[in-house]
């Protein structure tokens, strides 16, 4: 309810009127500079996933000689951490489609095939039936010639491994005659690890992990103080900022992704299409971030050698 201009200066008259005045106003340039506007309508209608820095550096790797065939039969929340109460006793902190994503984050580098093996079963189901419908009852008539399905070159295995909360909490508050504002921050952290095995040998070809920071922040202020003898003067303004959990085990395995890509070129695994694109800013800036500070031996053998001796 808006209040007349005489009856507001009527509650804040007093010893203090000018104090509590320039802290009111304090508060709310606070509040404006710090909110994020008005929050989406509830029910906006639906949008694609907005793409990171990550996403961006993974759909302009430079590209292969040739692509190759990745199969990923799963890739499994390993962390075993549940969601604090009162949120849920059965709701996990980390999302269980982390398979689905790494199918996403090989196809969208542009670098693998992926090929359907998490549910292998109900793609030979579908065969089955085409088979059946095409020759309903006659079993002499010669089978429906379906083409074989692709045998992958190398499987991709991995898990996210591991879920803290509360790497690092914090914030700052103050109050004053009554006047209040605060701000508190969380950071949790999620850790997902890639591996990639040759099919033929079962040599694991490189290794990779990566970590994601997930960064949430509370912003309030308030006023709770008499103005008068019986007239009490109380105001919250407030706002909270999560990122999403899922978005980053998203980044996290897109950054992966492109690490196992950028490493395996430089152990000779696979190759560039152009051998100058080693050169290029972006397998530069990757190849700087080193192995974890250790310098593993060079003795890897290539997915192409490894066919020739086979």
């Amino acid at each position: 309810m808006e209040i007349p201009a005489r009856k507001w200066l009527a509650l804040v008259a007093g010893r203090h009127a000018a104090t509590m005045i320039a802290a009111i106003n304090t508060v709310i340039q606070l509040a404006a500079c710090a909110a994020p506007g008005t929050p989406a309508a509830p029910h906006g209608n639906a949008a694609l996933t907005p793409a990171t820095a990550i996403t961006r550096d993974l759909v302009q790797l430079p590209p292969p000689r040739g692509r190759i065939v990745a199969a990923v039969y799963g890739f499994r929340d390993q962390t075993g951490q549940y969601k604090p109460s009162p949120d849920s006793s059965f709701s996990t902190s980390v999302t269980q489609g982390a398979a689905s994503l790494l199918i996403k984050a090989l196809t969208d580098s542009g670098w693998f095939v992926a090929v359907e093996r998490e549910n292998l079963q109900d793609l030979l189901t579908e065969r089955k039936i085409i088979r059946a419908l095409e020759n309903p009852g006659d079993k002499s008539a010669p089978g429906v010639n379906l083409p074989q399905l692709m045998p992958a070159n190398i499987l991709i295995e991995g898990g996210v491994i591991s879920y803290e909360s509360n790497v690092r909490t914090g914030g700052n508050g103050a109050l004053y005659l009554g006047i209040s504002l605060s701000e508190q921050y969380r950071i949790d952290q999620v850790s997902v690890t890639l591996r990639s095995i040759d099919v033929r040998t079962g040599q694991i070809l490189n290794s990779v992990s990566t970590t994601k920071t997930i960064y949430s922040q509370e912003l309030k202020g308030g006023i709770n103080r008499f103005v008068s003898f019986k007239e009490l003067l109380q105001m919250e303004s407030g706002y909270t900022r999560n990122e999403p959990a899922q978005l980053c085990v998203r980044e996290a395995i897109e950054a992966a992704v492109v690490h196992l890509v950028v490493r395996g070129v430089r152990d000779g695994l696979w190759a560039f299409d152009r051998s100058e694109d080693m050169a290029s800013p972006l397998v530069r800036r990757y190849l700087a971030e080193g192995y974890d500070g250790v310098a593993p031996s060079l003795g890897a053998t290539s997915v192409d050698e490894t066919d020739k001796g086979s």
